[in-house]
């Protein structure tokens, strides 16, 4: 299995969770949550460019050509990209899921209750 292929089915995973949890429950700042997401990939990418340069540089990972597109960054292939942006778009979503929802005091009709 091509490593373009792992990425690819990383990404649909996280993008599935994500679209499931703005279906369930939408954030209530939906527009600084993606901004704060957009910097977080940002910088992620750039350590993702600069560290695994320096591990491939150093001889800790190897990749099979075959396996991969070609393009890189720095020494990372343009495949190794793609955990850290899909970890941007995975957690948050997962977070958002598992906050506790707010809890709503019925307060319509409560004095005719008497």
């Amino acid at each position: 299995m091509s490593y373009l292929v792992l990425s690819a089915v990383a990404l649909t995973i996280a993008v599935g969770v994500a679209a499931s949890a703005l279906l369930i429950r939408r954030p209530a700042r939906l527009g600084s949550a993606v901004a704060a997401a957009a910097l977080t990939a940002a910088v992620l990418v750039v350590l993702t460019a600069v560290f695994d340069s320096l591990m491939i540089a150093a001889g800790l990972m190897e990749y099979t050509a075959e396996h991969l597109l070609g393009w890189f960054i720095g020494l990372a292939p343009i495949e190794d990209f793609a955990y850290p942006i899909a970890a941007v778009i995975l957690l948050p979503a997962l977070w958002l899921l598992a906050a506790p929802r707010p809890r709503y005091q019925r307060t319509v009709g409560a004095d005719h209750a008497q």
